[in-house]
């Protein structure tokens, strides 16, 4: 039997930390929520570019940075609590511009209503079904007034959020109002 030589002993001992795997990207166009978006898109002919994105976004300056885009080019989804004259609370949708903090008592007045107050995430969920972060401008259960911010319109393209805080979809100005039936307004 021939001698096979030894192998040499490692000089210094290394340590090898293992190697995070990165987890495949979930699927999410079958989450229930971003498949009703889609679908609504769809009945409006809509296919449109969607990403899914590595981490969850809950701004518009983060969406803006995992897209490689301007937070201005964001259609920010906030929802409000609308009080009428007779005080009745209804939710409004405002999609704003990502470089805009609405000023709800200009809106309030363009709309003729009371007072409008930023929503408690129970109101969104149960207003949208979906978690702030994720709010998309429709998939709702039902439709939601919505007004939407006309400094959007000076881009060939937005991204809005998809129903869920990972996934969001190219659309545009015309697309919005087209979709949500949005009233355009200067929201700033």
């Amino acid at each position: 039997m021939p001698h096979e030589p030894a192998e040499a002993p490692l000089a210094d001992p290394v340590t090898v930390a293992p190697v995070p795997r990165a987890e495949p990207a979930r699927d999410l166009t079958g989450h229930r929520r971003v498949a009703a978006v889609l679908d609504v898109l769809a009945l409006h002919h809509i296919r449109p570019e969607l990403r899914q994105l590595p981490v969850a976004v809950r701004t518009a300056r983060a969406a803006a940075d995992a897209l490689g885009v301007a937070p201005a080019e964001i259609a920010n989804s906030l929802v409000f609590a609308a009080t009428d004259r007779d005080g009745r609370v209804q939710p409004l949708l405002v999609l704003a511009s990502g470089i805009h903090r609405v000023d709800t008592a200009k809106v309030a007045g363009l709309l003729e209503v009371a007072d409008i107050d930023q929503a408690d995430p129970d109101f969104v969920r149960e207003h949208t079904g979906m978690a702030i972060g994720g709010v998309a401008p429709v998939g709702h259960p039902q439709r939601i007034r919505t007004v939407i911010d006309v400094t959007l319109g000076r881009y060939a393209t937005v991204w809005a959020a998809a129903g869920h805080s990972h996934a969001v979809f190219a659309t545009t100005y015309d697309e919005l109002i087209r979709v949500t039936g949005g009233q355009p307004m200067d929201v700033a």
